[in-house]
């Protein structure tokens, strides 16, 4: 069997290398066209010196009849307000998307251009979007051809939240998510906030009450639920390459011990095999799930407050990004969904 030729659009990015990386190392996929306008006729390797003799073909500037002649499905990772445009060219031309910006990942266009200040995308490819939580949707994402990959913080908070949300237990007005991320989480374009002078044995919080991914878990939490829920979702950058800790507070309507919780957790995610739930008494750290695509969840009910606190981490650039992108692939084409992503987080 041929392996499936996967493009890249938005090639010199975080999430375009690792999509590279995992590509290179999937049975089933192989890497095709890889596309950046701003740097086309480069080697990749030119760009990150550690592909050479790995990745050596020269990046393109997008042509959508090549593209889409030449691979099978397009990973699109490029920054909010570029793919909105792109994607519709791709999907009118029969091939599978996978969208790893956020242009897709809202129902209404007025909330989109409310939060991330880009005209939206024309509606059509907005409903026809699947959201990509691979754990949650994998009956809807196997049918999809267009995919909304979940945004980094909103994989973390909402695989750590929708087994509470799901068992009645939660009372849904007390959420409270304390979100930490790596600098890679920012991108790799210049700026002052993640400049190492500002970020070295610093940490500080950003966007407070306007963070784009405020209306993705409020979305995803009351389609869940049939109801509106809103979150207190505060972000912190801290001085650390890459990973992300969600400390997720929910107050409990019923007196319950850490076991029973644990034990509605245990059995959510009994046959997804990212999700890792740690036993009662043990918290996960990020360095714990490091350059995987694992997501592990610890687990704390205060039975002083009769609040529940969880403790969900991933890598923001391989569960929150490129690795759930693959997983989201392995789906569509009915693969196992482990295919080349069950690997040991590197460690320390």
């Amino acid at each position: 069997m041929n392996n499936v030729k996967a493009a890249i659009i938005g090639g010199t990015g975080y999430g375009s290398v690792e999509l590279i990386r995992l590509i290179q190392k999937h049975p089933l996929l192989e890497i095709g066209t890889v596309v950046s306008n701003s740097q086309a006729g480069a080697s990749f390797s030119e760009i990150y010196p550690h592909l050479s003799t790995v990745v050596e073909q020269p990046l393109e500037a997008f042509n959508p009849d090549q593209l889409c002649e030449e691979n099978s499905i397009v990973f699109l990772a490029t920054p909010s307000g570029v793919s909105s445009t792109l994607t519709p060219q791709l999907i009118d031309r029969g091939i599978t998307c996978i969208d790893l910006s956020g242009d897709l990942r809202l129902r209404s266009p007025e909330v989109y251009e409310t939060w991330y200040k880009h005209t939206a995308a024309a509606e059509p490819y907005l409903n026809n979007a699947v959201y990509g939580l691979s754990e949650i949707y994998p009956e809807k994402i196997k049918n999809a051809n267009l995919i909304a990959n979940p945004g980094c913080y909103p994989t973390a908070t909402l695989l750590g939240l929708l087994p509470i949300i799901n068992s009645n237990l939660a009372d849904y007005e007390s959420i409270i998510i304390d979100a930490k991320s790596g600098v890679s989480g920012a991108g790799r374009g210049l700026s002052l906030a993640a400049h190492y002078a500002e970020i070295n044995e610093n940490i500080k919080a950003y966007k407070l009450g306007a963070h784009q991914h405020i209306p993705e878990i409020e979305q995803v939490l009351s389609d869940e639920k049939g109801e509106p829920i809103t979150v207190t979702f505060t972000t912190h950058l801290v001085p650390m390459t890459r990973g992300i800790m969600c400390t997720i507070y929910v107050k409990l309507t019923e007196k319950v011990i850490t076991s029973k919780v644990h034990q509605i957790y245990t059995e959510f995610y009994k046959n997804k095999p990212f999700v890792r739930i740690r036993p009662e008494g043990i918290v996960p750290a990020t360095k714990e799930v490091l350059s995987s695509n694992f997501c592990d969840i610890g687990l704390h009910v205060d039975e002083r407050t009769n609040r529940l606190t969880i403790i969900s981490v991933i890598d923001n650039l391989v569960k929150g990004a490129a690795g759930q992108a693959i997983q989201n692939a392995n789906i569509i084409n009915g693969w196992d969904e482990g295919t080349g992503l069950i690997d040991i987080p590197l460690y320390p």
